[in-house]
C-alpha cells in the first residue's frame, strides 16, 4: 500500500512538473534584449524602485542601469510591432520615447544625472564608436576598405553641392529668405551633428554676426534633429528596397564583389570562436587609436575621429596589426553593437534630443526644406554609386549619414538598416563632410558680411 501511495505521489509530482515546465519555458524563451522576460522584470523592478526613490548611484553603474533597462525594452518592443519593425522601429522608439518622457517631465533628475555621467562625462558614445570603427576596419578586407573610403568621397561632395542648391531653392519657393534657408536650415543638416557640427558652426556664426552662440544653437539644432529622423526613416526604406530588389543591395557590402573578383574572399564570415582575451586586446587597440586621433588633432587641426579612421585604415592596409588582435577587435565590435546599440540610443534620447527646440520651430515649410536636403543627398548617393562600382543601397545609406546627428545619427541610421559594419564609411561621410560644411559655410558667411 505504501509503495502504491509513493508511486502515486511521484506520478502526480511528475505530471505537475510537466504542466508547469512548458509554462515557465514559454516565458523564459521571451527575451528583452538578451535577458529572459521574468529575469528582466525582476531586474528592472529593482532599478525602477530605486529611481523612484532617487537613489540611483550617480556614476557609470547607475548610467548603465538606466540605458540598458530602457534600451533593451524599447528595442525589443520596436522589433515586434508589425510594419514599424521593418522601418526602424527599434531605433526610432529607443531615441524618441526617452525624449518624450523628458519633454513631459516624466523622468526625475536622479535618472538624468546617472545617464549624464555615463553619456556625457564618461562619453560612452565615443567609446562605442571607437570600438565599432576599429573593429569593423581591422576586420574588413583591405582592398574593399581602401576602395570604399576613396569612392565615398565623390558622392559625398556631389551630394553636398546638390543638397545645398536644392534645399536653398526649395526654401525660396516656400517663402523663406535664401540666406536664412542656406545658413540656418540647410547647413545645420549637413554639419555633422551637434557637438562636432552645430557648436563650432554657432561659434563661427557668432563671431561673424555678433549674435550670441546660445541663441544660434537654438536656431540651428532643430534642422539637425528633423534631418536625422528623416534619414533614419529613409534608411529603413532603403533596407526594405534591398530586400525586395536584391540587385541594388550588397547585403551590407559597399563595394560590388563578383564571384570571379579577387576580393570575393571579403564576404566570407569569420566563424572563429569567441576569445575573451582577444576582445581585451581589441579594447586596448580601440582606445589607443582614439587617443592617437585626438593627439594628431592637436597638431593638425583635423577632427580626431576622422584621424582615428585614417590611422586604423593605414594600419590595416600596411597589415602590421597581428591577426589575433584584428580578430579580437572584430569580436569586440560584434559584442558592442549587439548589446549596446539600443541602450546607447535610449541614453541619447534622454540627453541629446531636445523636443522642445524642435516643436518651437515646426512649420510645414521648414519640414519641406529639411526633407528636400536629406532626399537630395540620398538620391545623389544612390545614383552616383552605380557609376563607381558601389552597391546603391549601401551607398545611399552612408549618404544618409551626412544628414545625421554625427556619431549619434550614424548609430541610429546604420542600426535601423542593420548595417553597422558600414560605420567607418559613415564616419568619413559624417565627420569629413561635416567639417567641410562648417569650414566652407563659415567662410562664405564671412564674405557676405
Amino acid at each position: 500500500m505504501e509503495k502504491n501511495i509513493q508511486k502515486t505521489s511521484v506520478n502526480l509530482a511528475v505530471q505537475t512538473d510537466e504542466k508547469e515546465r512548458p509554462f515557465l519555458e514559454k516565458w523564459m524563451a521571451v527575451k528583452v534584449g538578451s535577458v529572459p522576460l521574468p529575469v528582466y522584470v525582476v531586474l528592472s523592478a529593482v532599478i525602477f524602485v530605486t529611481a523612484l526613490a532617487q537613489q540611483l548611484p550617480i556614476n557609470m553603474l547607475g548610467g548603465f542601469a538606466v540605458i540598458l533597462t530602457l534600451g533593451s525594452l524599447l528595442g525589443t518592443i520596436g522589433s515586434r510591432i508589425p510594419f514599424v519593425k521593418h522601418f526602424g522601429g527599434p531605433a526610432i522608439l529607443s531615441l524618441l520615447v526617452p525624449s518624450i518622457l523628458v519633454f513631459f517631465n516624466l523622468v526625475n533628475q536622479n535618472v538624468l544625472d546617472s545617464a549624464n555621467i555615463l553619456m556625457k562625462e564618461a562619453n560612452f558614445l565615443y567609446f562605442y564608436i571607437a570600438c565599432l570603427v576599429c573593429g569593423s576596419i581591422l576586420g574588413m578586407n583591405r582592398k574593399i576598405l581602401v576602395q570604399g573610403l576613396m569612392r565615398m568621397i565623390v558622392p559625398m561632395l556631389i551630394g553636398m553641392i546638390f543638397a545645398m542648391g536644392v534645399g536653398t531653392l526649395v526654401g525660396v519657393l516656400v517663402g523663406f529668405d535664401w540666406q536664412h534657408t542656406l545658413f540656418y536650415i540647410v547647413t545645420p543638416v549637413l554639419a555633422g551633428g551637434i557637438g562636432e557640427g552645430i557648436l563650432p558652426l554657432s561659434l563661427g556664426y557668432s563671431a561673424i554676426t555678433g549674435v550670441g552662440s546660445e541663441q544660434l544653437v537654438a536656431q540651428l539644432i532643430p534642422a539637425t534633429i528633423i534631418g536625422n529622423f528623416f534619414a533614419i526613416m529613409c534608411s529603413a526604406f532603403l533596407s526594405r528596397l534591398g530586400e525586395k530588389r536584391p540587385e541594388f543591395s550588397g547585403q551590407g557590402q559597399l563595394i560590388k564583389v563578383g564571384k570571379t573578383d579577387d576580393m570575393a574572399d571579403a564576404i566570407r564570415e569569420d566563424n572563429a570562436p569567441i576569445d575573451i582575451k582577444l576582445m581585451g586586446a581589441g579594447v586596448l587597440t580601440a582606445c589607443t587609436l582614439f587617443i592617437a586621433g585626438g593627439l594628431l588633432q592637436h597638431f593638425t587641426g583635423f577632427p580626431g575621429p576622422v584621424l582615428m579612421i585614417v590611422l586604423a585604415a593605414l594600419l590595416k592596409y600596411l597589415n602590421v596589426v597581428p591577426k589575433e588582435t584584428q580578430r579580437g577587435s572584430k569580436q569586440l565590435y560584434k559584442f558592442i553593437s549587439g548589446n549596446f546599440t539600443f541602450p546607447l540610443m535610449a541614453g541619447l534620447g534622454l540627453l541629446y534630443i531636445p523636443l522642445k527646440d524642435v516643436i518651437g520651430t515646426l512649420s510645414w515649410q521648414y519640414f519641406i526644406v529639411v526633407i528636400s536636403v536629406v532626399f537630395t543627398i540620398i538620391v545623389t548617393g544612390f545614383i552616383v554609386s552605380r557609376f563607381m562600382n558601389m552597391n546603391p543601397v549601401e551607398a545611399a545609406i552612408i549618404s544618409a549619414c551626412q544628414s545625421g546627428m554625427g556619431g549619434t545619427g550614424d548609430v541610429a541610421i546604420l542600426s535601423t538598416a542593420d548595417r553597422m559594419n558600414l560605420m567607418p564609411f559613415a564616419q568619413v561621410a559624417t565627420r569629413l563632410g561635416g567639417a567641410l560644411t562648417v569650414i566652407t559655410m563659415t567662410g562664405i558667411l564671412r564674405m557676405l558680411f
